[in-house]
């Protein structure tokens, strides 16, 4: 009797191996889904940059209304007979030069 229930518990723990530590084993599964998840969240974040530069292309493509915007703002060009005002906010402003005395003159 000791003997057929101890085959049957090395039977069990056979069966089980697969299930536990094989190929398709749950912690396979588990750590495949974690990446399934990560991946998922990186196409997403890299579909909503696509969508951005997409939107982009089309404007520029379609209209100058963009690429006077991309002037304007990254190379600092204007219309011609445009006049150009530049506010200066309190916040960027740098502290007055110290003035400089040489004391080594006589």
């Amino acid at each position: 009797m000791r003997l057929l229930t101890l085959i049957f518990v090395i039977l069990i723990a056979l069966l089980q191996y697969p299930l536990w530590l094989g190929k398709g084993s749950w912690l396979r599964v588990w750590d495949l889904n974690r990446q399934i998840t990560e991946q998922k969240d990186k196409n997403s974040l890299l579909k909503a940059r696509n969508d951005t530069l997409d939107a982009e292309v089309r404007d520029l493509k379609q209209g100058f209304a963009a690429i006077e915007e991309r002037a304007r703002n990254e190379l600092g060009m204007v219309k011609q007979d445009e006049v150009f005002y530049q506010v200066i906010e309190k916040s960027n402003l740098d502290v007055a030069p110290s003035v400089h005395q040489d004391t080594n003159k006589q």
